[in-house]
């Protein structure tokens, strides 16, 4: 098959999405298959370069020539809604490419519709957050899980997250793209049972095809990398992430402070707005490592904290913890239920709770045996979310959408559930509180 990848970001920029992308692209070319990719274009990257086996058309838009709408210059997001140079870009790069299957990971998908017709490709969209009901594409509202859209809450949310001049567009423009899109995308591939639900999908129009890790992803291999002379000499406990509320950073820090005689707790991330400046005695803030340092790393600590109070649909970054065979320590919300097996691979507490975060914690640090049974446990676990694993899913709905038999459903099934997540709503104003060290 011939299939272009349509997402806003590709390596070198970093990120969850971009990782899943790019391993997909190199998974699907590795099957025989034709892939190229169509991106937007970085400062210092080519306009068109092969990966591997796969090609990357690099495309710049009339939004991201425009400074003054982006704070970060290295991350100049799609608009939702159709932007005339990417429409114009993209109808070379189809005529080139062909593609019989297009797959599209995010907003750039708008500036393709109205290609669709004319380039007779199947659309298959990826869900990897909340971004068709939400523009924030985070289901937060006010601090805490959204309990659902509404016209004016929706507005007075995106005007505080994007300032009065976007927000309202960026709602309004969101809105009315979403019953074209709805009507033109042919199959939908979330992340996870909760993005399906926070998107409204029904499982009649879906496959869940769930976030994956290479096969390889633990392997390590080489000399270590200099970045871990910053981790404290001997155990310690672990987070990687955005270094953001959100991510429960806040949470974890009010549970670490209540802790007694505890290793240090090594937070790696992105430092943003709302990064916690005071910490408490025994935490390390390691800003903005490189993947491969971060994989050595889950390797050294003792136990990984995925403390999210936000629906986390994917949780990549447990995946890779739980390949490097550490138990997960993890909020059920979202999509993390359905990644970690409570009490075989990990713990499961409520979300915005440092309480029950602290009792986890005490727990796996006072019971040796028990670490070492559910990293074991976590490893075995993990290989349903290899690659290779999950690329025959994608492959099989683009045959089935191909052939017109997409109706019946093939996506994935996990081997070991665990227990439902807390619904947002419920846990809304429990996230809200209590997450201030």
């Amino acid at each position: 098959m011939r299939v272009l990848m349509l997402t806003q970001f590709y390596p070198p920029t970093l990120g969850g999405e971009e990782q899943h992308v790019r391993a997909l692209s190199a998974a699907l070319a590795a099957r025989g298959h034709d892939v190229s990719v169509a991106t937007l274009r970085q400062p210092g990257t080519a306009e068109e370069e092969l990966d591997g086996a796969v090609r990357v058309h690099r495309l710049r838009g009339v939004a991201q020539r425009i400074s003054r709408l982006y704070q970060q210059t290295d991350r100049r997001h799609v608009p939702p809604m159709p932007d005339p140079g990417l429409a114009w870009q993209l109808r070379r790069v189809l005529a080139r490419e062909r593609p019989q299957i297009v797959h599209a990971h995010n907003w750039l998908v708008h500036s393709y519709l109205p290609l669709k017709a004319a380039s007779r490709a199947k659309l298959i969209l990826s869900l990897h957050d909340y971004s068709l009901l939400c523009v924030k594409k985070r289901w937060m509202y006010q601090g805490a899980p959204c309990a659902g859209p509404g016209i004016i809450k929706c507005l007075r949310c995106a005007t505080d997250h994007y300032g009065a001049a976007k927000g309202v567009p960026i709602v309004l423009a969101n809105w009315a793209m979403s019953p074209l899109e709805r009507h033109a995308v042919d199959w939908y591939l979330p992340v996870s049972r909760a993005v399906a639900a926070g998107n409204a999908i029904s499982p009649t129009q879906s496959d869940i095809v769930p976030n994956f890790v290479p096969d390889d992803v633990a392997d390590l291999r080489g000399e270590p990398p200099p970045e871990l002379s910053q981790l404290p000499d001997g155990d310690f406990l672990m987070f990687a992430g955005d270094l953001t509320r959100d991510k429960g950073v806040a949470v974890l820090l009010a549970a670490y402070a209540g802790l007694r005689d505890a290793p240090p707790l090594v937070l790696i991330g992105r430092p943003c707005a709302d990064t916690p400046t005071s910490l408490p005695t025994g935490v390390r803030m390691l800003h903005s490592w490189p993947h491969a340092a971060v994989m050595w790393a889950w390797r050294r600590c003792l136990l990984a904290l995925v403390p999210s109070v936000w629906p986390e649909p994917g949780g990549i970054v447990a995946l890779e913890a739980m390949a490097s065979g550490r138990p997960v320590i993890a909020s059920k919300i979202g999509g993390l239920p359905e990644l970690i097996a409570d009490g075989e691979t990990g713990i499961l507490v409520r979300p915005g709770d440092p309480g029950a975060l602290r009792a986890a914690i005490v727990r796996l640090l006072n019971d040796r045996d028990l670490r070492e049974q559910m990293g074991r446990a976590a490893v075995a676990h993990v290989t349903q979310f290899h690659v290779s694993r999950v690329a025959p899913l994608v492959e099989r709905a683009y045959t089935r959408v191909l052939r017109g038999t997409s109706a019946a459903s093939s996506g994935f099934e996990l081997g070991a559930t665990s227990s439902p997540p807390e619904e947002p709503a419920a846990i809304a104003r429990a996230a809200a509180q209590g997450a201030t060290p």
